[in-house]
């Protein structure tokens, strides 16, 4: 099976506490926002705390 072409993405791996899994899928659906958007989300506001410019 091919690996699907990103062209505006970058794939990585990562993990997250067990907690915070079942709360980022609920709000992914509430939302109707795709949880790898909201984690862009998550970490543009986290770049912006720490003052580094994307």
């Amino acid at each position: 099976m091919a690996i699907p072409y990103l062209k505006n993405r970058t794939r990585f791996t990562s993990s997250l506490k067990n907690e915070l899994v079942p709360l980022l899928e609920q709000l992914s659906k509430e939302t109707r926002i795709p949880k790898s958007r909201l984690l862009d989300e998550a970490i543009e506001d986290l770049l912006k705390k720490y003052d580094k410019q994307m």
